[in-house]
């Protein structure tokens, strides 16, 4: 046994005392879907419905004598480290960026009660991070890294010590996310060579991607915050230590849009509640495919903090992405009949869920915004053609991000 795996083995049996281990469950519709034996470890159903409360615990136990603690976070490693600050009866002062929604506020509250005191600070995480870190420096508190941290990556391997206990042995394979490397360099570390790991980021947070092909860890120029649980703009530099040898063949890349359909999927058939950043390993499956058949598979859902208030774009990024819904900017002739003309050639499937016109003043054409949902992506091109046919001008706006943000 390695000296790490012994510590992880013991932050793990410290942890109970707090809470009990997260469920590992086989999951029969994915297994039939691939061929394979896959398993669901739910840190979604952990009292904080992530697995970041693991590190946080770890990284407190280990320091008996501070009594305040500090983070900056918009997220799961914020209500962690305000639950842990209540059950060690420690002052945590948790710094998130002014727009953070008041669901994750209140919920930190909760659970740090009077415990802990949030600070809304600037506009995005860079300015929340150099506030809390001269927080520390001025008040003597300690800085709870939600990742870069080696009492941290060690507490949230404890998620690898219990697989290993629930299955019996190391799987075959291990899905999980990335965001800035905890987790994943955690349980590499724990089971090293005995079980392959997938690596899933999100294709807008892609930050150990970027590392590898660099060579080391760099700043990403542009971060899309969609799957915030991992969506980070650069990996760890202890984490990154633990990370480098894992292989571009073995790191994946996710859409956002695509991540919001098997968000839907697990919701509809499974009735999980997973948030972006929570579906990444699932969703992962789409790409191995074939190549995880016949194996015992265990995939991360990481965490479960999803706001329904998100679910209509949830939704709509998932029909977008699959092909099912476009918005088109349409040319109409201002003459009688010419929209009568138009929705004709609509079929039964298909459904009209915007019109909106852009222009009125024109006198003989208008533009027309229209968002059109039907039942299968293969309709489209049907509609297309006959759109071309009766001479109509338009623009499909579907996948313009630019024009989207304008009009859609």
């Amino acid at each position: 046994m390695s000296n790490f795996e012994s510590l992880a083995k013991t932050a793990e049996t410290a942890m109970r005392e707090v809470f009990g281990p997260t469920p590992l469950q086989k999951n029969e519709h994915l297994s039939a879907l691939y061929d394979a034996d896959i398993w669901l470890k739910r840190e979604d159903l952990s009292p904080v419905r992530s697995y970041k409360m693991r590190g946080a615990f770890n990284a407190m136990r280990k320091l008996p004598k501070q009594k305040s603690f500090a983070c900056a976070s918009a997220g799961n490693h914020a209500q962690g480290v305000a639950y842990m600050c209540r059950h060690f009866g420690v002052t945590g002062r948790i710094f998130m960026p002014v727009t953070t929604p008041q669901q994750k506020i209140q919920k930190t509250k909760m659970f740090g009660g009077k415990k802990v005191k949030i600070e809304l600070v600037g506009d995005y995480f860079d300015e929340c991070l150099r506030a809390a870190q001269d927080y520390c420096v001025k008040y003597s508190a300690h800085f709870l890294s939600p990742f870069d941290d080696e009492d941290v990556i060690e507490g949230q391997a404890s998620v690898a010590v219990e697989i290993e206990e629930q299955l019996g042995t190391a799987p075959d394979q291990i899905i999980l996310p990335v965001g800035g490397g905890g987790l994943s360099s955690g349980m590499i570390s724990y089971f090293q060579n005995r079980t392959q790991f997938t690596l899933v980021e999100p294709l807008g947070g892609a930050c150990l991607w970027s590392a590898l092909i660099a060579g080391k860890p760099v700043q990403l120029d542009f971060v899309d915050t969609f799957a915030d649980g991992a969506a980070v703009g650069q990996i760890g530099q202890k984490t990154w230590e633990l990370l480098k040898s894992v292989g571009l063949a073995n790191v994946l890349r996710i859409p956002e849009d695509r991540i919001c359909l098997t968000m839907l999927d697990m919701l509809n058939v499974e009735g999980i509640v997973l948030e972006p950043a929570g579906a990444l390993a699932i969703d992962a499956l789409k790409d191995l495919g074939r190549s995880i058949a016949g194996k015992r598979v265990v995939c991360v859902s990481s965490g479960g903090n999803f706001d329904f208030e998100r679910l209509p774009e949830v939704k709509e990024r998932g029909q977008r992405f699959s092909g099912v819904k476009k918005y088109l900017i349409l040319r109409m002739p201002q003459r009688p009949g010419a929209l009568k003309e138009f929705l004709n050639f609509l079929g039964p499937d298909d459904d009209i869920t915007r019109f909106e016109y852009l222009k009125k003043s024109a006198r003989n054409f208008g533009s027309i915004l229209i968002g059109i949902e039907t039942k299968s992506a293969d309709r489209f091109e049907h509609f297309f053609n006959r759109l071309n046919e009766a001479g109509f001008t338009y623009s499909d706006i579907t996948n313009d991000e630019i024009m989207a943000q304008f009009v859609v």
